[in-house]
């Protein structure tokens, strides 16, 4: 079975509001239902649609699902349900089935889930109450480079060093759950935050990066080479191009749906002059733009 990533399906990103996952499930639910669609597939497309909306229009079902989904599964990835899921979890069938949407439609992702909260005690039953050890907190600092690209990594975390898997692309505020390894036996919640970046600011998901150029780079344009989380890749810089001014390059901040952007901000720095030859170089520079006030205004 496959992980299904309910907002590639209704494609959304992970922060839409609820207006905007309703106004995108309405759209997707014309495009395909199955008596007026000519889309490949319009019948599948229709229930995975109707199936992402109505975990994502819930908060309750939308939280649960966000905090498996920051564990980093991925769209198409196998995929089998962690033990206890409903229970942990605190879902309820009755609850879930309850609420309207294309309830008894659902597919074997969405039941592999929550639809396990009617084993053991017949159709709607409800699951016997258990107790639970509580949950204990802690924060864990990850390099930039450790959270853009994600795996297993070693962590002290309260005296202890412990295996584990950090989702690629994971944000400051995002939580990793380890299941078990809290105190008495709960689950252990570890709270994301980075510590500071010699070279990139972050915004989100983007990626803000200072580019110092010459001034006849910034005056006369040039391709030059900039850093990413990826490895370097060649930018064009516009003719005219002043400080402050912000380049963009799509996709190069941090992995997600959609990923984030890298920022360049443009410094540019002039040389200070240790020669006559350079001295006079900047004389011959002033004399050249006699109109040019950098003050004025």
């Amino acid at each position: 079975m496959q992980f299904k990533d309910y907002y590639d399906i209704l494609g959304v990103a992970p922060g839409a509001d609820a207006d905007l996952i309703k106004t995108a499930y309405r759209k997707l639910a014309r495009k395909y239902h199955p008596d007026v669609s000519k889309e490949k597939n319009a019948e599948d497309r229709f229930k995975d649609v109707n199936e992402a909306y109505d975990v994502l229009r819930d908060a309750d079902k939308r939280r649960t699902y966000d905090q498996l989904r920051a564990q980093g599964y991925r769209p198409g990835e196998e995929f089998h349900p962690p033990p206890n899921f409903s229970q942990d979890f605190g879902v309820d069938i009755n609850d879930i089935l309850g609420r309207g949407g294309a309830s008894g439609d659902f597919g074997e992702f969405f039941e592999s889930l929550f639809g396990r909260m009617r084993e053991g005690g017949g159709a709607g039953a409800r699951p016997r109450a258990r107790a639970r050890a509580p949950e204990t907190r802690a924060r864990v600092e990850l390099d930039l480079e450790t959270a853009y690209a994600g795996g297993s990594q070693r962590l002290g975390i309260d005296g202890r060093t412990l295996e584990v898997r950090i989702p690629q692309g994971i944000l400051p505020g995002q939580q990793i759950r380890l299941r078990g390894q809290g105190g008495g036996g709960g689950d252990l919640l570890l709270e994301v935050a980075y510590r500071p970046h010699a070279r990139y600011a972050v915004e989100g998901r983007d990626l803000v990066l200072r580019l110092p150029l010459a001034p006849w780079e910034a005056a006369s344009g040039a391709m030059v080479e900039v850093p990413t989380l990826a490895g370097a890749v060649q930018l064009r810089v516009p003719a005219g191009t002043g400080s402050g001014k912000r380049l963009r390059l799509r996709g190069r901040g941090m992995p997600g749906n959609p990923p984030g952007d890298q920022f360049v901000v443009v410094e540019v720095q002039a040389p200070e002059p240790t020669t006559d030859v350079q001295r006079e170089a900047y004389t011959r520079l002033a004399e050249a733009f006699p109109e040019f006030a950098p003050r004025k205004g």
